[in-house]
């Protein structure tokens, strides 16, 4: 065969393309246990920061030992094995005000407790925004009712417009804002301006963000579904009734 044949060319270019796709394999095979751990360290890291107990300085599993997980069957509002949580629930289309069409039976909340007394519950929230699905955990503290934090980890929108919702001075007017009215209605939500202080909702209400209303109604629609009847409200109904943990 001439050492510049085109079928010697094609058959060295195969067995290069075929050692680099089995070391590529080996690679990822090898690092998906460590791609693993990095990803739950950062959800740790995540819902630490967002319920305020982040500390930079000690290490994030030390840190989480605050935390317990759970996992919850949205239906009845009872805790679950972890095993029925790749269960999945169609959402009727008029019931998904989140944009999500799908989601797992159960979800799995994380409890902060203290001397056997609930101090927050972090909740997983995600919905659709206006060019992406957003990610992120809402904290609530012991009244159930009362955002201690709030946050998104994960999305797509618009760097300046929608991207906005990563905002510190933005993410910092949640806390201390109230979910439920007197009716246990969800009433907390984004609005078009600024939040008039005087006004009898404001305590439910968010500033706007400018450029980006699209993706503030999305903020909103998603915590109206998952804060309420079809989410998480008959978890939090129940651990109001309880006072507190459930068996």
């Amino acid at each position: 065969m001439s050492r510049d044949s085109t079928r010697k060319v094609l058959t060295v270019a195969f067995l290069v393309c075929l050692v680099c796709s089995i070391l590529v394999s080996v690679a990822a095979i090898g690092l998906k246990s460590r791609q693993e751990q990095n990803q739950e360290v950062e959800k740790r890291r995540n819902i630490l920061q967002i319920a305020g107990l982040y500390d930079p300085a000690q290490s994030v599993d030390e840190q989480f030992k605050k935390v317990s997980s759970r996992s919850v069957d949205l239906a009845s509002g009872q805790f679950v094995a972890a095993s029925d949580v790749d269960s999945r629930y169609a959402i009727p289309p008029a019931e998904d005000l989140a944009g999500i069409k799908v989601r797992p039976r159960s979800m799995e909340v994380y409890l902060v407790e203290e001397d056997g007394t609930l101090q927050q519950v972090i909740l997983p929230v995600y919905g659709k925004g206006l060019w992406s699905t957003m990610y992120g955990f809402i904290a609530l503290a012991p009244d159930l009712t009362t955002i201690s934090g709030f946050g998104f980890y994960q999305h797509g929108e618009t760097p300046g417009l929608g991207g906005e919702i990563d905002n510190r001075s933005w993410l910092s007017q949640w806390r201390g804002k109230v979910v439920y009215n007197e009716q246990d209605e969800v009433k907390l939500k984004v609005l078009k301006g600024p939040v008039d202080a005087a006004h009898a909702e404001a305590q439910h209400q968010i500033d706007g963000i400018s450029g980006a209303t699209l993706t503030a109604r999305g903020v909103s629609n998603l915590l109206a579904y998952w804060l309420g009847e079809n989410g998480y409200r008959p978890f939090l109904d129940g651990l109001r009734k309880d006072g507190g943990m459930q068996p």
